[in-house]
């Protein structure tokens, strides 16, 4: 039987099970893993309404909700490893982002894999797509999440005037590194740094322009180093990054909309400036 076979590797024993995958998020505001609320931490508070969390669904609950049941483990009894993570409001597309998804105690240890993913592919159809499932060992999780790969992004934005696409236009497949601190956003829970990545943009087209031919909506592909902090890479984070899309037009601009093109499979490295499977 091939390895790359859907019950190649399965484990023998009820125990902990590892499979791996790719999943495409198809849809806005729906988090990659459960989304406790920060106030009372899963436990049910007023900004949450009691519910605990702050969306209903995620990626994780999304599968969860299928594998448990077929893999006759406790409801709960699951982790969600994954290459990364985009925000809740970004689509994940292309051929989807890799991640490994444990489960313990399961008492059907060798459930089908592709009956797995035809089942959440079914349910969740325009909402999430599994792809490529097939088993693995514990040691894939830190090779998954320790995984570095360049993106590609497809990004809507709003500039705050109509401003000529020029500067843009101008700078189309240069790789620039910029130097970013850590954002507002998340400052709260990651540690004030800087940190260089470099972005390349790809393809720069205005989708509203005035009458003189300026934009006030354009759209933008860019492909960009890993752990690139992309909405800021527009906005300029108020000068935590630099230079900006809003520096080079010398507007401020927002980005609307965020799309996870594809992930480059070999992540490339910033250059030295200066010196089997089962699918639904």
């Amino acid at each position: 039987m091939s390895s790359s076979e859907p019950t190649a590797g399965a484990p023998r024993a009820a125990a902990r099970v590892f499979f791996e995958g790719r999943y495409r998020k198809l849809v806005r505001d729906l988090p990659q893993t459960i989304f406790y609320c920060p106030e009372c931490r899963g436990r049910g508070c007023a900004r949450c309404e009691g519910f605990g969390k702050l969306t209903k669904d995620s990626v994780q609950e999304l599968i969860a909700r299928v594998a448990m049941p077929l893999f006759r483990a406790p409801r709960h009894a699951h982790k969600f490893h994954g290459a990364g993570r985009e925000d809740v409001d970004v689509r994940m597309l292309g051929r989807g982002r890799p991640f490994v998804f444990e489960i313990e105690k399961a008492r059907e240890p060798q459930a089908d894999l592709a009956e797995l993913a035809r089942e959440v592919n079914q349910r969740c159809a325009e909402r999430l797509e599994l792809l490529e499932l097939r088993w693995c060992t514990r040691s894939r999780v830190a090779e998954v999440k320790e995984e570095q790969h360049a993106k590609d992004y497809g990004l809507r934005v709003r500039a705050e005037g109509p401003v000529e696409l020029a500067p843009l236009r101008e700078r189309l497949l240069q790789r620039v590194v910029l130097k970013q601190r850590t954002p507002e956003r998340v400052a709260h829970r990651r540690a004030d740094l800087e940190r260089e990545r470099w972005i390349e943009l790809r393809a720069v087209e205005a989708l509203e322009t005035d009458e003189g031919g300026r934009a006030s909506r354009f759209s933008l592909s860019i492909r960009s180093e890993h752990g690139t902090y992309i909405k800021e890479a527009v906005s300029g984070d108020d000068g935590r990054t630099q230079p900006s899309i809003s520096a080079w037009l010398g507007t401020p601009c927002v980005c609307e909309e965020l799309d996870v093109l594809d992930l480059v499979e070999s992540a490339e490295k910033r250059p030295e400036f200066g010196a089997g499977v089962a699918n639904g």
